[in-house]
């Protein structure tokens, strides 16, 4: 089984309603993401996934959050935690991949660090 990741970075405001303490404030992040690819079969050239369409994908959706309020946004009005953050940006590479002929299966994960040290995970089953 061949794993393959690529990152992205975004940096985004949001702030926590249902949170008591300082992240119930405004405040903002420099997010990092890493999307996580996994297969068995290798193309003629030895590859999973190309790199190059991976990072393409995942630059593509973290550009839609980059330099925003993510409370204004549709998608993440209930409280965008770094959770929310993980599952919105595997369900947008879903569709990203069917549109690149990329097996949709394939994509096993999306991990959204707020911190260095702080990240969530939202996997595949």
């Amino acid at each position: 089984m061949y794993t393959l990741s690529v990152e992205a970075d975004f940096a985004a405001a949001h702030f926590l309603s249902h949170y008591r303490g300082k992240c119930e404030n405004l405040h903002g992040h420099n997010y990092r993401v890493r999307l996580l690819v996994r297969g068995k079969n290798l193309d003629q050239g030895g590859m999973l996934v190309d790199f190059g369409a991976l990072k393409e994908i995942l630059r593509h959706i973290t550009g839609e959050l980059d330099h925003s309020n993510l409370n204004e946004l549709l998608c993440f009005q209930n409280d965008p935690s770094a959770e929310r953050i993980a599952r919105y940006i595997f369900d947008k590479a879903l569709f990203r991949f069917q549109d690149q002929g990329i097996d949709p299966a394939m994509l096993q994960a999306v991990e959204v660090f707020e911190t260095p040290g702080s990240m969530a995970r939202f996997e595949r089953d």
